[in-house]
């Protein structure tokens, strides 16, 4: 799947945005220029050599919290979508095999998770446990986990009704080999579409948490939170919440187009093996003799 992706000029724009937002999630506390929380005389300045995008009201250096900030932004929205699937994706492939108990429990939950506003909910536990990003991220997770609950549940179902899978049930097989063996390898391409919108979902979750200043302590920087306070001098600097607000854009955009094209390579390696099988089945009707004529 990995190369017919790359394959999709769509594809290969999605992934180059992505890694390159990764390696300033890995290495931009070490490129970050000046430390980020040192503050200075030199308050709300215009970009310079020493400052390439200016500083902000407290004279910090905007191009290091940038940079620095990428870091929380990136893992928040990773433990949203990593949280959903765990905890969508494996009950819903459950849910097929494992009775009507079960079923009903998870779909009531599913239910009742996608009627919780998310952003209230985040706040009520984070003003319950103390003020983290990793609190938040886990909370959000959970309450995005419906939409792995209904996609993985969607798929198994297509899968659990073929003949195949139905025989290898009958001739003894466990729940568990039949998920490795042939659920999970048709589960996978919509979950893979699920996880990357999921996180640009978290990307927009996390900015809109931070702008807030949800989750986050500070000083510490995120994209959210420096949107934020450059919104509060805009006469000043009525150019500064473009760069924060630029990356957040393109992340989210960049997952939506990966998430794109691993629904069209799916999509066309489906058509693939349903023509292959009727090709094939043509062949062996083509094949088969005819029948001899009766004297």
């Amino acid at each position: 799947m990995v190369r017919r992706v790359l394959a999709l000029p769509s594809g290969r724009i999605a992934v180059v945005v992505l890694v390159l937002v990764a390696f300033l999630a890995v290495l931009g506390p070490v490129l970050a220029p000046q430390n980020p929380l040192a503050t200075s005389a030199d308050t709300l300045t215009g970009t310079s050599g020493a400052h390439w995008l200016g500083t902000d009201y407290l004279g910090r250096d905007v191009l290091s919290r940038l940079l620095d900030g990428s870091r929380i932004s990136v893992l928040g929205s990773l433990e949203v979508a990593l949280t959903a699937l765990v905890v969508g994706a494996v009950p819903g492939i459950l849910s097929v095999y494992l009775g009507r108990a079960f079923e009903w429990i998870t779909l009531r939950l599913a239910d009742t998770l996608v009627a919780l506003p998310f952003l209230l909910f985040a706040v009520a536990v984070i003003a319950l446990l103390g003020n983290g990003i990793s609190q938040a991220m886990l909370v959000t997770g959970v309450l995005v986990s419906p939409l792995f609950y209904r996609v993985s549940r969607a798929a198994t179902l297509s899968v659990a009704r073929s003949q195949y899978v139905e025989a290898a049930v009958i001739a003894g097989a466990s729940v568990g080999w039949v998920v490795r063996r042939h659920v999970w390898l048709k589960v996978l391409p919509p979950i893979a579409v699920a996880l990357a919108q999921t996180i640009g979902v978290g990307f927009v979750i996390v900015s809109s948490l931070t702008f807030l200043g949800i989750g986050v302590q500070p000083p510490a920087p995120t994209w959210g939170g420096l949107l934020a306070s450059d919104l509060a001098y805009l006469s000043r600097r009525p150019w500064a919440p473009l760069a924060p607000a630029v990356l957040i854009m393109i992340t989210v955009w960049a997952c939506n187009l990966l998430a794109d094209a691993i629904r069209d390579v799916s999509g066309e390696a489906g058509r693939a093996l349903v023509n292959n099988r009727k090709a094939r089945a043509n062949r062996l009707d083509k094949a088969e003799p005819a029948p001899a004529g009766g004297a």
